[in-house]
């Protein structure tokens, strides 16, 4: 008897309409597409401030016109807001969320306070846990009163909660889970109902991503990402890291280093396949 075929792997690319797509977007997007036989598009939207319809259509014209193909439904999160909301209340049901009332200012002036060097984090500097021993009545309270809060995720009490955890680097096997470093990261704003963090893990599962693909300065963040898998009992996926590229100055492509847009160099007259092809001239960082 013929063995069953291996089920089809699931890539995806999830920009932010923040602006328009540039080579470093293009080489993601490539990455993903030609390590899965299903590729699914996500629009990241949920920060309002910054997204823009504009955008948002900007991407799917510049992915297609690129020859680019994925799955016909596109997922915005900002449809998805009820489904990071059962997450939350999944983790605040396990007592691993605390309120957290510090101003990025407050928590700089406690770092400083502490003496000598921050410890990293993955957004910058670890958060240094002004908040997380207020006892519930005053929690309760300043909440209350109205005041400005974040809601953060006690990662030591969650890495003991679930025991030790392993997830699959495709370049280099099995890596165990490490969290030297993540800190308290916040999972949800007051403005914004979900962290990208939160967000991602709860979306990758809805949309059966098998293989999540993402550049290298996202590695640190895979150890969070399992994390969550475990607590909220999600599928884990495996990870394929691909390099970041530079600019002719030695710079990460961006948008806020207002990069060359994928958008510019099609109303300048350059065709698909030259574009591809100053993607692939483009220097890499691979670390």
């Amino acid at each position: 008897m013929k063995p069953p075929s291996p089920p089809p792997v699931t890539t995806r690319f999830a920009p932010s309409p923040t602006g328009y797509l540039h080579l470093g977007h293009a080489f993601a997007a490539r990455f993903a597409a030609q390590r899965g036989q299903r590729f699914r598009l996500r629009l990241e939207d949920i920060d309002t401030t910054r997204c823009r319809p504009e955008y948002s259509a900007a991407i799917l014209q510049d992915l297609a016109w690129l020859g680019l193909e994925w799955q016909p439904e596109v997922w915005r999160q900002s449809q998805r807001l009820d489904a990071y909301r059962r997450a939350l209340d999944t983790l605040r049901a396990l007592e691993l969320l605390y309120p957290c009332f510090c101003t990025r200012k407050a928590i700089q002036a406690e770092i400083a306070a502490m003496g000598g060097a921050p410890h990293p984090g993955l957004d910058g500097p670890a958060y240094p846990g002004t908040c997380r021993n207020l006892d519930a009545q005053e929690r309760a309270q300043r909440i209350a009163d109205g005041q400005a809060h974040c809601w953060r995720l006690h990662t030591e009490c969650a890495a003991e909660h679930v025991g030790p955890l392993r997830w699959r680097d495709l370049d280099v096997g099995d890596v165990q889970l490490n969290l030297r470093g993540v800190g308290d990261m916040v999972l949800a704003r007051k403005d914004t109902p979900s962290a990208y963090h939160l967000a991602v893990v709860v979306d990758d599962a809805a949309q059966g991503v098998d293989l999540v693909t993402r550049g290298i300065d996202l590695r640190a963040a895979t150890h969070l990402h399992r994390l969550l898998q475990a607590l909220l009992k999600l599928p884990v996926p495996d990870y394929a890291f691909h390099p970041l590229l530079l600019d002719d100055q030695g710079q990460r492509f961006a948008k806020r280093n207002q990069s060359a847009t994928i958008r510019a160099m099609r109303q300048a007259g350059m065709t698909p396949n030259e574009v591809w092809r100053a993607v692939d001239a483009c220097p890499q960082q691979t670390s």
